[in-house]
């Protein structure tokens, strides 16, 4: 009977192989979504250790952090490109959990970042529903894994559909996102260190306007972690 098994899980091997997300070669540990050399390849920025890291002074004079970091940078043309687009595009469920557990490690091992909670950045819900999940919350659950902490992925919602931040200058970016988000659950939130969590940090207006909500809810403190930071 285990022969029998073995043999058929072979043969679903061969006509749906296990491939790294980062490229694309062939795994034999169906536990992983990327493979060694791929692994050795993410360029780690080491923020979760430093205190004023890039990540940090994006957000200096507009929101009031405790602490802030990205794990790793996203430049074009790098494997994080690829991830990220499998992430977000080609429904990789179960890299969103990997990558998440990779940055709970960063974090439990710096212990520079202390939260009661995390909260992944909300989709627009008619974006959501058409990938199919966020790829925030994803991440949340595989650092949750890690940090042992609660996902709050219902006490703050983006009710308000806003255009494409792509190509828009610092303050059009503002402008598009200032005042769309909504915290639902201000009573789970309030007399907690929380810690917001999204994909990849660019110019960081959609966490301030995310963060100033969340803030908003009152006797909070706030922290934000990304997988990724845009490397310019």
């Amino acid at each position: 009977m285990i022969i029998v098994t073995k043999l058929s899980q072979a043969f679903m091997h061969l006509l749906y192989p296990h491939i790294c997300a980062g490229c694309g070669h062939e795994l034999h540990n169906e536990e992983t979504q990327l493979c060694l050399q791929c692994l050795h390849e993410m360029p780690h920025t080491g923020f979760d250790k430093l205190p004023g890291n890039p990540v940090e002074k994006i957000f200096w004079g507009r929101l009031p952090l405790t602490a802030a970091m990205a794990g790793y940078y996203f430049t074009k043309g790098s494997v994080m490109q690829q991830l990220m687009h499998q992430l977000k595009y080609k429904g990789n469920k179960d890299l969103g959990i990997q990558l998440g557990r990779m940055l709970g490690h960063q974090l439990a091992e710096s212990g520079r970042i202390m939260a009661d909670a995390l909260i992944p950045l909300p989709l627009y819900p008619a974006r959501e529903k058409k990938r199919g999940y966020n790829q925030a919350t994803l991440i949340c659950h595989g650092m949750a894994d890690i940090l042992q902490l609660p996902v709050f992925d219902k006490a703050v919602t983006r009710p308000h559909h806003t255009t494409t931040q792509t190509r828009k200058k610092r303050i059009e970016r503002w402008d598009n996102i200032e005042g769309k988000f909504l915290v639902t659950q201000p009573d789970v939130l309030q007399h907690k260190k929380l810690l917001l969590v999204d994909d990849v940090v660019t110019t960081g207006a959609t966490l301030e306007a995310c963060g100033a909500a969340i803030l908003g809810a009152g006797n909070v403190s706030l922290s934000i972690a990304c997988l990724c930071m845009a490397s310019h």
